[in-house]
C-alpha cells in the first residue's frame, strides 16, 4: 500500500468513526428527550390528579359533591 491509499484508507476511517459517533450521540439526544417527555407527562396527570382532590374536598365541604 503506498502514502496515497493509506492516506485515503485513515480518511475513510475517520469519517466512518466520525459518522458512528455522529449516530451515538443522535440516539442519546432522542433517549434524553424521550425521557423528559415521559417526566412531564407524569408530573402534568399528577398535577391534574392533585386539583382533581382540592375540587373534590371543596365541593365536599360546601356539600355539593353528591
Amino acid at each position: 500500500m503506498n502514502q496515497s491509499q493509506n492516506s485515503s484508507f485513515q480518511a475513510g476511517e475517520a469519517k466512518g468513526q466520525a459518522q458512528e459517533k455522529t449516530n451515538q450521540l443522535i440516539d442519546k439526544a432522542k433517549d434524553t428527550a424521550q425521557s423528559a417527555k415521559e417526566s412531564c407527562q407524569e408530573a402534568g396527570q399528577q398535577m391534574k390528579a392533585k386539583a382533581q382532590g382540592v375540587a373534590d374536598s371543596i365541593k365536599d365541604s360546601m356539600g355539593m359533591n353528591k
